[in-house]
C-alpha cells in the first residue's frame, strides 16, 4: 500500500514521558506516519487513539524483535523513510566499580541495540536509494565527566559510528544525522534513578554517594528544555530536504560545546567542581 507524500518514520524508545515519546507526537504533527515502538503498548497507551500512529512492541536487544517490526512495518506502508534510534538506557555509577553486566547492558541498549535497527532498514533504503538513518547522541560525549562514564562512552560510541556511517551509506543515497540533545525534561531522571538503586553499595566510593546519586537526576533541573520543544525543533530539523549531520538542541547545549574546545586541565577543574569529586 502507498502512502503517497507521507514520511514513514519508525522511532524507538517512546515510552511515555521520554524524548521518544514527544518526537512521535511532533512527527505525527508534521503530517508524517509514525511507527512508535517502545518495549511494552502499555507503555505507549495514550499514543493508541491517535491515527497517524502505528504502535508495535520492540526489544531493541532482540534480533527477533527488530526483524519482526521492520518486516512489519515493510509490509504496512511498503517503506521506512526516516529511523530514529532514540532508545537508550542509562548507567550511574563509578566506573571502578559498576557491575560489567550494567555495562554489558547499557552498550547492548544504547550501541548493539541501534545497530541492530540500523542493519535491518539498510537493505530497504539501500534499494531505493533514499532514506534517514537518526542516532541520538548525548552532549555528555563533548566534555566526559565523573558517575556516568558508561553511559557517556556508549553514546560516545554510537556518535563515532554515526561518522562512519555517514561516509559508508552517502552512496546508497540514506543521510546518516547524529542528534544530540541538551539536559531534556523527561523521565530519563527517573529511569536513571531506578537503575541506580539496583546498584551494589559503593566501597572505594562510598563518601561520594550523594553527588553519585544526584549526578542520575542531573538533566532534570528547572531550567532543563521540553521534551516537546526539542521533538518540534528536531523533527523540523530532520524532514529538512538536505538535513545537517549534526544537530544540537537543548538546555546546556552551548555550555558542552565550549567545555569541548577548553584545554583539559580546564575542562577537568570545572567537572570536579560541579560533579563534587
Amino acid at each position: 500500500m502507498e502512502f503517497c507524500g507521507q514520511q514513514v518514520v519508525l522511532i524507538s524508545g517512546c515510552s511515555q514521558g521520554g524524548i521518544g515519546h514527544a518526537l512521535a507526537r511532533a512527527f505525527a504533527a508534521e503530517d508524517c506516519l509514525v511507527v512508535a515502538t517502545s518495549r511494552s503498548l502499555s507503555s505507549m497507551a495514550d499514543l493508541q487513539e491517535d491515527p497517524r500512529l502505528f504502535l508495535q512492541e520492540l526489544d531493541v536487544v532482540s534480533d527477533e524483535s527488530v526483524d519482526h517490526v521492520v518486516s512489519s512495518v515493510l509490509e504496512k506502508y511498503g517503506r521506512i523513510d526516516v529511523l530514529i534510534n532514540n532508545a537508550g538506557v542509562q548507567c550511574v555509577g563509578p566506573l571502578a566499580e559498576v557491575p560489567l553486566s550494567a555495562l554489558q547492558n547499557t552498550f547492548n541498549t544504547n550501541v548493539y541495540g541501534s545497530m541492530r535497527l540500523i542493519q535491518a532498514v539498510v537493505p530497504h533504503m539501500a534499494s531505493r536509494k533514499k532514506g534517514k538513518i537518526v542516532n541520538l547522541g548525548s552532549v555528555t560525549v563533548l566534555a566526559p565527566g565523573p558517575w556516568a562514564g558508561g553511559y557517556t562512552a556508549s553514546k560516545a560510541a554510537l556518535q563515532a559510528l554515526s561518522d562512519s556511517l555517514r561516509l559508508e551509506l552517502r552512496h546508497f543515497g540514506i543521510n546518516v544525522i547524529t542528534v544530540v540533545p541538551g539536559a531534556i525534561r523527561s523521565n530519563i531522571g527517573n529511569s536513571a534513578l531506578a537503575g541506580y538503586n539496583q546498584m551494589p553499595e559503593w566501597k572505594l566510593y562510598k563518601p561520594f554517594e550523594a553527588a553519585i546519586r544526584a549526578r542520575a537526576t542531573m538533566s532534570q533541573g528547572p531550567h532543563s528544555t521540553s521534551a516537546e520543544e526539542f521533538a518540534k525543533r528536531t523533527a523540523a530539523a530532520i524532514l529538512k530536504e538536505n538535513p545537517l549531520a549534526w544537530f544540537s538542541y537543548g538546555h546546556h547545549s552551548t555550555i558542552f560545546a565550549i567545555l569541548y574546545h577548553l584545554p583539559l586541565f580546564i575542562r577537568d577543574f570545572v567537572m570536579k567542581k560541579a560533579m563534587k569529586c
